[in-house]
C-alpha cells in the first residue's frame, strides 16, 4: 500500500529517481536529426489530403517611423507561428515528464509565410531554435523590424490617421495544403500589443484588426490581415508649421498700418512673402509626391500665400496711383516757382533801368551849350539841381514799389505755403485711400472665410477617417 502510494507521488510530481533524463533520449526515440528527410524535406503530415492548420500570432511592440515621402511603414513586431507535426509525439511519462524541446529552426519544416507589404527583409538573424511538445505541435517564435509599404492618406495631414496592413500568406502553397487562421482576435490583439508597447514615435497607436481571408476554393491562398491603425502627433507641426504661418498672415495685415508713401511697405510685404515660401519647400520635403487629392495643409499654404500675393500686388497699384498724384502736384510746384522767378527779374531789370536813369540824367546835367551868354558855370548848378531833385524822388518811389513788391511776393509764398499744407489730397491719391480701405474690408473677409472653411474641412475630414 506505502509503495503503491510512493509511485504515484513519483508520478504526481514528475519525479523519476529510478534513471536520468535528457532531451537527447526525446530526440533518440523519435530519430529527430538533422539527417533525417522525415522531418524537413516535406510538409508533416502522414495523407498529403490533410492540410496543415498553422495559427498566426502577431503584437505590435514599437513604431518606429513612418515615412510619408516614401510610403513606408517600420514596425517592430512579435510574430508566433504554431501548427501541427504528425510524426512528432511521445509519452512524457516515459521521459521523466519532459513535455517540450527546443531545437534548431533548420531541423523541421516550417511554413513558408511572407508578408505582402514588405520591401526589405530584416537584417537581423531570425529565431535560431523552435519549440515542439510531445503531442507534435511545433511553435516558432521571432522579433523582427519590418520594412513594409503602406498607402498614406495625407489629405488631412498633420490631423491624419493612418493604417497599414500586414499581409500573411504563404508563398507558393494553396489552401489544400496549409490553411492559415489566426490564434487571436482584434480585441485580445490591441489589448497586448498596448501592454507590450514599447515605443510609438510621432504616432499614438489606436488599435490592431485583425482579418482572417479564407480562401472559398482550394487552388487560392489563406490571408491574415493586421491592420494597425495609428494617429499623428500633430503638437510640433502646429507649433512649428501652422502657427509660423498664421504669424505671418498676422504680419500682413499689420502692414496696412504702415504708409504708402514710401517704400518700407512694398519691401516689408515681399519679405514676409520670402518667409512662407520657405516654408513651403519644408512642406515640399515632408508631403509625397504621389498623392491623388492636394492635401489641406497644401491649400492651406497656397491660399495663404495667394492672399499675401493679392495684397502685394494691391500695395504696388496704390504706391502707383499716389505717385502719380505727386507728379502732378510736381508739375503744378514748378510752373508757380517759375512765375515767381519771372516776376523777381523783371523787378531787378526795371530797378537796374531806373538806377541807369538817374546816372544818365546826373551826367547830362553838366553838358551846356556854348552859343548862350550864359556861362558852364551858371547853368550847371541850376539845372543840376532840378533834374537831380527828380531823379532822386522818382528813385525813392521805386525803391518804396520795390520794397512793396517784396512785402506782398513773401506774403503770397506765405499764403501758398500754407495752402499747400492744408490743401486736400489729389484725386489719385483720394482713389488710391479708398482703393486701400475696400481691400483691407475684403481681405479680412476672405481670411476669415478661408480659414473657417478650411479648419471645418479640416474636422470633418478627421471624424470620417476616425469612424
Amino acid at each position: 500500500m506505502l509503495t503503491g502510494f510512493l509511485f504515484l507521488l513519483f508520478l504526481t510530481d514528475g519525479v523519476y529517481p529510478e534513471r536520468n533524463c535528457s532531451y537527447q533520449d526525446v530526440l533518440n526515440h523519435l530519430s529527430l536529426t538533422k539527417n533525417n528527410e522525415l522531418y524537413s524535406m516535406s510538409r508533416p503530415v502522414k495523407n498529403y489530403k490533410h492540410p496543415t492548420q498553422v495559427s498566426l500570432e502577431l503584437l505590435l511592440y514599437a513604431i518606429l517611423d513612418v515615412v510619408e515621402k516614401d510610403q513606408k511603414f517600420i514596425p517592430y513586431v512579435w510574430t508566433v507561428m504554431r501548427w501541427h507535426n504528425e510524426y512528432i509525439s511521445w509519452d512524457p511519462n516515459e521521459f521523466c515528464g519532459i513535455d517540450n524541446v527546443s531545437l534548431p529552426t533548420d531541423v523541421l519544416w516550417k511554413p513558408d509565410l511572407t508578408i505582402e507589404e514588405m520591401t526589405e527583409k530584416d537584417k537581423a538573424p531570425p529565431s535560431p531554435y523552435l519549440t515542439i511538445n510531445n503531442k507534435g505541435d511545433v511553435e516558432v517564435q521571432n522579433d523582427q523590424v519590418l520594412v513594409s509599404t503602406c498607402r498614406m492618406q495625407i489629405y488631412n495631414f498633420p490631423f491624419d490617421i493612418q493604417s497599414c496592413n500586414l499581409s500573411f500568406k504563404s508563398i507558393i502553397h494553396t489552401a489544400k495544403d496549409i490553411r492559415l487562421q489566426p490564434s487571436d482576435n482584434s480585441s485580445e490583439a490591441t489589448e497586448w500589443s498596448r501592454e507590450v508597447m514599447r515605443t510609438q514615435y510621432e504616432w499614438l497607436f489606436i488599435n490592431m484588426i485583425v482579418t482572417s481571408n479564407n480562401a472559398s476554393d482550394i487552388n487560392n491562398q489563406d490571408i491574415v490581415v493586421y491592420t494597425i491603425t495609428m494617429k499623428r502627433r500633430s503638437v510640433l507641426y502646429i507649433v512649428n508649421f501652422l502657427v509660423p504661418i498664421m504669424f505671418f498672415l498676422c504680419l500682413d495685415l499689420a502692414s496696412f498700418l504702415i504708409s504708402d508713401s514710401g517704400g518700407e511697405k512694398l519691401s516689408f510685404k515681399v519679405t514676409v512673402l520670402l518667409a512662407v515660401t520657405v516654408l513651403q519647400l519644408i512642406l515640399n520635403e515632408i508631403l509625397p509626391s504621389s498623392s491623388n487629392k492636394i492635401p489641406l495643409i497644401a491649400l492651406y499654404c497656397i491660399g495663404i500665400f495667394a492672399l499675401m500675393l493679392l495684397s502685394l500686388l494691391e500695395t504696388i497699384v496704390v504706391m502707383y496711383l499716389m505717385e502719380k498724384d505727386s507728379a502732378c502736384q510736381d508739375n503744378d510746384a514748378d510752373k508757380d516757382q517759375s512765375l515767381s522767378e519771372d516776376c523777381n527779374e523783371q523787378h531787378k531789370a526795371n530797378l537796374h533801368n531806373c538806377l541807369g536813369e538817374k546816372h544818365k540824367w546826373t551826367e547830362c546835367a553838366c553838358i551846356y551849350d556854348v552859343s548862350t551868354s550864359e556861362t558852364p558855370c551858371e547853368l550847371l548848378p541850376v539845372a543840376k539841381e532840378d533834374n537831380s531833385r527828380k531823379l532822386v524822388e522818382e528813385c525813392h518811389a521805386l525803391e518804396k514799389l520795390s520794397d512793396d513788391l517784396r512785402g506782398i511776393e513773401k506774403t503770397l509764398s506765405l499764403l501758398l505755403s500754407n495752402r499747400k499744407e492744408e490743401e486736400k489730397p489729389g484725386y489719385w491719391t483720394k482713389v488710391a485711400k479708398n482703393v486701400n480701405r475696400v481691400f483691407f474690408i475684403f481681405y479680412v473677409t476672405v481670411i476669415t472665410l478661408f480659414l473657417i472653411i478650411l479648419f471645418l474641412q479640416w474636422n470633418s475630414t478627421e471624424g470620417i477617417i476616425a469612424t
